[in-house]
């Protein structure tokens, strides 16, 4: 998203945007996480330039979400939502849409006729799988109970682990979890994970970055989680790869465990923008 998406306020241009998206895959990334309202369009435009014709293995997972405007309205707004992904990413099928939800964590008819969008889309072969966003735990099992799900993505970081619930419950079912935010919200001074007294003083005594620190305990967390930091560099790119590599001692294990709070589990993004759910880092 911040290669050109609506928190992207110097956004890297097109020449530096591409060549971050070929770095990414040549450096073996083989997810990449977009929306067509990232732009709107251009993230979509950048990827295909940068990208197409796509090599073997690369799965690229966007989402679609609907505008309250009535059952009819709303499920036309996701179908034609994904088959422009489909036109803007020139592919036949996407290896999964997330279904964009609006953070009341209801379990209604609108919810249902919105999973029910998504699943003709994948018996029709326009997508391989069906992901959730913004979902609370009532929901995923009751989507999951109903039709297979393949990734679940919500805020969750250091600092707000209120997500936990679901992230079990994604284990649990072989589910993929993706934390959106996954260095905290909102960025600069306000940011609860990358200002961290606790975070900064593991980073240092460990010699590599905050950001580091944060995406290594998120990957500590269970096998199935799957991290999507965004970026707009190159250089920065390469510092997330390298949180792979982080080894995040006992000592720095104990002290994390402190950072922040959990709210309660179940606690979703409310009455947030759309693309909230995907701001990089």
């Amino acid at each position: 998203m911040q290669l050109a998406g609506p928190f992207a306020t110097t956004p890297p241009g097109r020449p530096a945007a591409v060549a971050v998206l070929r770095a990414a895959v040549s450096a073996g990334v083989d997810h990449i996480d977009t929306a067509q309202y990232y732009g709107p369009g251009t993230v979509n435009e950048l990827i295909r330039e940068a990208l197409y014709p796509y090599p073997d293995g690369l799965a690229i997972v966007s989402k679609v979400a609907a505008l309250p405007a009535g059952p009819r309205a709303e499920t036309r707004q996701l179908r034609a939502g994904i088959e422009e992904n489909l036109r803007s990413l020139r592919v036949a099928r996407l290896a999964a849409v997330n279904l964009r939800l609006p953070g009341d964590g209801r379990v209604d008819a609108r919810f249902d006729d919105q999973l029910a969008v998504m699943v003709t889309a994948r018996d029709e072969g326009l997508i391989a799988g069906i992901g959730l966003s913004n979902v609370s735990l009532d929901q995923l099992r009751h989507a999951a109970d109903r039709t297979e799900i393949v990734c679940v993505q919500n805020l969750f970081h250091l600092a707000d682990r209120s997500g936990t619930p679901v992230l079990s419950e994604c284990l649990t079912r072989g589910i993929a979890y993706v934390p959106f935010c996954p260095l905290g919200w909102p960025r600069g001074c306000g940011n609860p994970v990358l200002t961290s007294p606790v975070v900064r003083r593991a980073a240092a005594r460990l010699g590599v970055t905050p950001a580091q620190v944060a995406l290594q305990w998120l990957l500590r967390l269970a096998p199935n989680v799957l991290l999507i930091p965004g970026t707009g560099a190159v250089a920065h790119l390469r510092e997330n790869l390298a949180a792979e590599g982080v080894r995040l001692d006992d000592e720095a294990l104990r002290e994390l465990d402190g950072v922040g709070a959990a709210e309660g589990p179940g606690r979703l993004v409310r009455n947030a923008p759309l693309w909230l759910g995907e701001c990089g880092s």
